[in-house]
């Protein structure tokens, strides 16, 4: 009896978690993708994310970019939160902030090259304050996505003979 008890238990902590990440689950996919340029070859990232804030939350995401990389972040909401989120980007390391997008007219795409492979940290931030209202959703929360994406960096300059 025991051993089903735990299985019925297992199964429900499975679908509770489930149903968590359906919420908010491939946000950053659906609404956070850009218009691809002809000749750029920007992938998928897998580090990409989707969750479900509310109004003031704050959230970290540890990510590791490579050397020779260009990397592409946006974060996108749904508009009962607002227009704008911030961001900001960290060495995971040394805490240094290397891009904060208060400070550079709010966008919420920012473009990067990477000179060495190291971690990040990025701080997503709901602020508090005015809102798009929408008749069918609460302001109890709302979805926000990451969307990383990268290329191999062209190759510049003279080449090797």
């Amino acid at each position: 009896m025991k051993k089903y008890i735990l299985i019925l238990a297992g199964l429900s902590l499975q679908f509770a978690s489930m149903a968590q990440a359906g919420v908010c689950g491939q946000f950053h996919k659906k609404y956070c993708v850009l218009e691809k340029v002809k000749g750029e070859k920007w992938q998928y990232n897998a580090q990409s994310k989707s969750g479900l804030f509310s109004m003031g939350m704050t959230s970290k995401l540890r990510c590791v970019i490579y050397k020779g990389m260009d990397y592409r972040m946006s974060v996108c909401c749904e508009s009962v939160l607002g227009d704008k989120v911030n961001f900001k980007i960290l060495d995971a390391r040394t805490n240094e902030l290397l891009f904060d997008n208060t400070s550079a007219d709010n966008t919420q795409i920012f473009e990067f090259q990477s000179v060495s492979t190291r971690q990040l940290i990025i701080e997503v931030v709901v602020p508090q304050g005015a809102t798009n209202k929408d008749e069918h959703k609460t302001q109890d929360g709302a979805c926000v996505g990451l969307l990383i994406e990268h290329k191999v960096t062209d190759k510049q300059g003279f080449s090797q003979y």
